[in-house]
């Protein structure tokens, strides 16, 4: 291929590559200046362009000073652009050049250069100067194993010792120094010298790292050697100790199930299972296995029992202690108790608190157990849809266990606890079966005296064990199992009885609790009313009980820091400990206006006020309900709209009032769901205020169901609704008198707070909410 002399070519600058003369190499090329040098490569007839090493190839800018003075004029065999813009070439060296210029063009570099002709001598000397190289190079191959062996066909046939020294520092690992130093000898005898060298160094790296595998090699093979024959003595030392072991704890755990005094199938799986793994290795994986379900059937209670002490007037002692306030429902738990007592036998009902969060409902069953002298043990359903969280897991599977109820009483450590199945109604069903089934076995005094756990695999009674149930509500408890619980409902408390709990029990172990005494932390009972009516709004004290600590950890704060003797709250400072108040009473802050009514509505956590709010606008008899209402309390809605619409004359209204206007009755807080039908009475007297224009008593609150007769029927939740009432600042309550019977549920010191007004009709219910004055019950 001619070449003439002092000629301009478009150049590359190669970054960690050096191309050789009568090599073929492929390139990939990213930067836009190299692609357009390629590009103007192929416009040439002769297609040849320079290649040129980087002396730093982490230099993405080159300049001249940036690049080596001698490089290889290559010809561009092939290009192709990849989908990640990058080129791919294919090039074979022609000659070494020497860069005269280079020219930094708009778009790419080109150099002037001018060709390197070798020089070469053949004589004697040369002839074996080759084949020393070529007998190192093989030599080479064959040490590190790393070069395809028919890489040595192609050295061997070569005469030429330039061509020869550049064909071996290709395959050479060297750094590009040492590249660039081997394509910038010109003389060919010099340059097989300079790489006969190098491949003599490179030859003893590869024969040491030889030398050092066959040594590591060697050493591992010892050692696993020595390793298999110190294995191999250890199994025989265990084999000849083992029998001696297995008939020792052979022996032991026949002790064991004799002391847990097994008795029935129970024992007879104990022994099968004994039987098993007396034959078995000991190391085995189904030992293991059958030693845990021994483990398992020994710890159990299947005798042992807590020494049953009923005595009224120490378990009434307990309760008062305790809890505060709950008459009736400490009552009814010493009825049961008394029943218990005179019957000796385990009753077919089984109890069930239901009530708000915080209300005392797990701390009861704890008073129970302790004034019935016996262990107690919880269980949590909340969230359980696996009938084998209940029934246990079959010894097949891997990681099996016995169910809650089992691991209760073993936990609890005797055969009559008092267990808490706390909030039952959270159960539910899934494709892993239904839990609440699996419960009916557990509750049914018939069933569980041989209840089996599927772990087990033998039946254990339950027919001591005294369950007690809780839940924050019933509407989502199976009717099977509502049918096998006596409900005792407990109500939120009273804004007294969180005071007086606060003072007589929450105070004092917030106080244990964060290491002060009452001498150090005043909280006198204003502060505790301001608490509770500005910080918390709940049925239970859990709330208060987060106020109180909140407040404990600052005082002990300004006691660490000052060094105070004391810290005295009053109820100006509560704002700079719990910061400012959440609680607005939305009935101290408006007065009377059209078209908005507080209605009364009760919730798992107790009882809510709610403002029913209409508007009137310009329309065509359109009724719009809004606040993400339920279907009840829509009908009501409509049931309402049609008592005012078929009484427009007898209440005031002209007969075709709603002809020419649209109705929109909204109920906010609209991300919260609301249902049921006890806001009927609140709807109808807010739509009639609101297309009449008569304002309403902003301290009324009312509850009731509405008919299309105007007829007003009982609800459900009264204490709760008139506590919630009472929260709000609401001075007067319209029920509906057929729940007057309630009204014993509520204290006398709550109904001297608030005026209760029961009605039968919607037209007393409109004659109390647009007038100041009512009859007071």
């Amino acid at each position: 291929m001619a070449v003439v002399s002092t000629t301009s070519y478009s150049l590359i600058p190669l970054r960690d590559v050096v191309v050789f003369p009568q090599m073929v190499q492929a390139l990939f090329v990213s930067r836009p200046k190299s692609i357009a040098a390629l590009e103007q490569a192929l416009l040439r007839d002769d297609r040849l362009v320079v290649l040129v090493a980087q002396k730093d190839p982490e230099c993405e800018n080159p300049k001249e000073d940036d690049i080596y003075q001698l490089g290889t004029l290559a010809e561009v065999m092939q290009m192709l652009k990849l989908p990640d813009g990058t080129v791919k070439a294919l090039v074979e060296g022609s000659s070494r050049v020497l860069l005269d210029k280079i020219i930094d063009e708009a778009d790419h570099f080109s150099a002037i250069v001018t060709p390197q002709d070798e020089t070469t001598l053949e004589d004697e000397s040369t002839k074996t100067l080759v084949r020393v190289a070529v007998e190192k190079f093989e030599q080479y191959v064959k040490t590190t194993k790393k070069i395809n062996p028919e890489s040595l066909l192609a050295v061997s046939g070569i005469a030429q010792p330039g061509r020869l020294a550049d064909i071996i520092a290709t395959y050479l690992g060297l750094d590009l120094a040492e590249r660039q130093k081997c394509l910038e000898i010109i003389d060919a005898i010099e340059r097989l010298e300079y790489v006969s060298q190098l491949l003599s160094r490179e030859l003893e790296f590869a024969e040491l790292e030889q030398q050092i595998h066959d040594r590591v090699r060697f050493n591992l093979e010892k050692t696993q050697r020595e390793y298999y024959l110190r294995e191999k003595i250890r199994i025989i030392q265990d084999e000849l100790s083992a029998e001696g072991e297995a008939q020792g704890e052979i022996a032991e755990y026949k002790v064991k199930i004799a002391k847990a005094k097994i008795a029935g199938t129970a024992l007879e799986k104990a022994t099968k299972e004994l039987s098993r793994l007396e034959k078995m290795m000991p190391q085995s994986a189904e030992a293991a296995v059958i030693r845990t379900y021994l483990d398992t059937l020994i710890s159990l209670p299947w005798a042992k029992r807590s020494r049953e002490l009923i005595d009224l007037d120490t378990a009434d002692e307990i309760l008062e202690e305790d809890h505060y306030g709950l008459g009736k429902v400490k009552e009814r738990i010493l009825e049961y108790l008394a029943v218990r007592k005179l019957s000796r036998q385990p009753q077919g009902t089984i109890l069930c608190l239901v009530g708000p969060p915080g209300v005392g409902k797990t701390s009861l069953v704890k008073s129970i157990a302790r004034a019935m002298n016996r262990k107690f043990s919880r269980i949590s359903l909340g969230g359980v849809s696996d009938e084998a969280e209940i029934r246990g897991h079959r010894r097949t599977y891997i990681g099996a266990m016995p169910g809650r109820i089992i691991q209760s009483i073993k936990q609890a450590g005797t055969k009559n606890p008092v267990i808490l199945l706390d909030e039952v109604e959270k159960m539910s069903r899934s494709y892993q079966g239904d839990p609440t089934a699996a419960m009916l076995e557990v509750l049914d005094p018939d069933q569980n005296d041989d209840f089996t756990d599927h772990y087990l695999d033998a039946p254990f009674s339950l027919r001591e064990v005294m369950f007690v149930a809780t839940a924050n509500s019933l509407d989502h408890v199976p009717r099977p199992l509502h049918d096998r619980l006596e409900v005792i409902h407990i109500s939120g408390y009273t804004e007294e009885e969180k005071v007086a709990i606060a003072e007589n029990h929450v105070i004092p172990k917030t106080l244990e609790r964060h290491g002060l005494n009452a001498k150090q932390l005043k909280i006198p009972e204003a502060c505790l009313r301001k608490i509770i009516q500005e910080y918390t709004r709940e049925a239970g004290v859990r709330g208060l009980e987060r106020c109180i600590a909140t407040i404990a950890r600052k005082a002990a704060t300004q006691i660490v820091k000052n060094k105070n003797a004391t810290v005295k709250l009053v109820p100006n400072l509560v704002p700079q400990f719990l910061g400012p108040p959440k609680i607005v009473r939305e009935n101290e802050v408006r007065g009377p206006q059209v078209g908005i009514v507080t209605g009364l509505a009760w919730t798992e956590t107790g009882g809510e006020t709610l403002s029913v709010e209409v508007n009137i606008m310009p329309g065509k008899g359109k009724l719009q309900l809004t606040g993400q209402l339920g279907d009840v309390m829509k009908e009501s809605a409509h049931a309402a709209f049609s008592y005012v619409r078929s009484h427009a004359e007898k209440l005031g209204l002209e007969p075709g009032f709603y002809d020419n206007i649209d109705i929109h009755i909204h109920i906010p807080e609209g991300a919260i769901p609301k249902d049921g039908p006890s806001a009927g009475i609140a709807l109808a007297t807010a739509l009639l205020s609101a297309v009449s224009k008569r304002p309403v008593r902003a301290s009324l609150a009312m509850t009731g169901e509405i008919t299309l007769r105007g007829r007003v029927l009982p609800i459900g939740g009264l204490k709760e609704k008139v506590l919630a009432a009472l929260r709000q600042g609401v001075k007067t309550v319209v029920f509906p008198r057929a729940n007057e019977k309630d009204l014993q549920e509520i204290p006398k010191y709550v109904q001297e707070r608030i005026e209760l007004i029961p009605v039968a009709h919607l037209d007393e219910v409109l004659k109390i909410a647009f007038k100041e004055k009512a009859k007071k019950t």
